[in-house]
């Protein structure tokens, strides 16, 4: 049974449709890519995922359990995490306190501050941000704020994990470092879904993709089924090339 599945999974915003009969599924530990053109409906697939939207029509099952319409913190506490595509930290508060905020929104029953502390102090080491642990938000480099709210994330203890373009904004070395950082989480038997149009980053890192156009799924397959597609190259992968040519 797949962790994650969407039937005819539908939003529109007004008459404009965002997400259009998309059907979807997430095995267990899979590192799944979402990527087409800006506007292609990928975050808005991933707030109906999350439940700050819902679909009209359509169903979204979680562990074969219908979470469609469920409010957003239900969904959290499903074990279901995500980032945003413009990064979300609590700017004044240092890295630490941050991750303990979603240490304590994840905890466990009978699971201490100490213990709160303790765990966050963790994932800050697992992201590579110990030793900025007591640095504000707001003065972490865009890299590191990528980071800290993969660890907030984390703290939540999540099994499937919503990735939205944490490459985007980033120098090539630290393109390496995330594409790094999504391997190991991934090998921490992590599902993972990632929006991304790091095509090196979806290649080396997803086993499965699929594409979005005008809210459309278009083609789902391999990497390598998808680079080869016709339909794919000429709505997106050629635009890309045109664009950086």
């Amino acid at each position: 049974m797949p962790i994650l599945e969407g039937k005819g999974v539908t939003k529109y915003f007004g008459g404009l449709v965002a997400v259009s009969n998309v059907d979807f599924k997430v095995e267990q530990g899979e590192a799944l890519g979402l990527i087409g053109p800006n506007g292609a409906g990928k975050t808005t697939l991933f707030n109906l995922i999350s439940a700050a939207l819902v679909p009209k029509p359509g169903t979204i099952r979680f562990k074969g359990e219908n979470i469609t319409g469920l409010k957003p913190y239900k969904i959290c506490r499903m074990v279901v995490a995500r980032t945003f595509q413009l990064v979300k930290v609590f700017a004044d508060m240092p890295a630490l306190s941050n991750v303990i905020l979603g240490s304590y929104f994840g905890m466990s029953p009978g699971m201490s501050s100490k213990d709160a502390v303790r765990e966050a102090t963790e994932l800050l080491e697992f992201v590579g941000l110990s030793a900025v642990k007591g640095t504000p938000a707001k003065d972490l480099t865009l890299a590191n704020q990528k980071r800290l709210e993969v660890a907030r994330a984390l703290a939540t203890n999540p099994e499937l994990l919503l990735l939205d373009e944490m490459m985007a904004g980033l120098n090539p070395t630290e393109v390496g470092q995330a594409m790094e950082l999504v391997t190991r989480i991934r090998d921490k038997g992590i599902t993972i879904i990632m929006i991304e149009h790091v095509m090196k980053a979806i290649m080396n890192v997803c086993e499965r993709i699929i594409v979005l156009h005008h809210g459309a799924k278009i083609a789902e397959g391999t990497p390598q089924e998808i680079v080869t597609s016709k339909k794919v190259i000429e709505v997106y992968l050629g635009e890309k090339a045109h664009a950086g040519s």
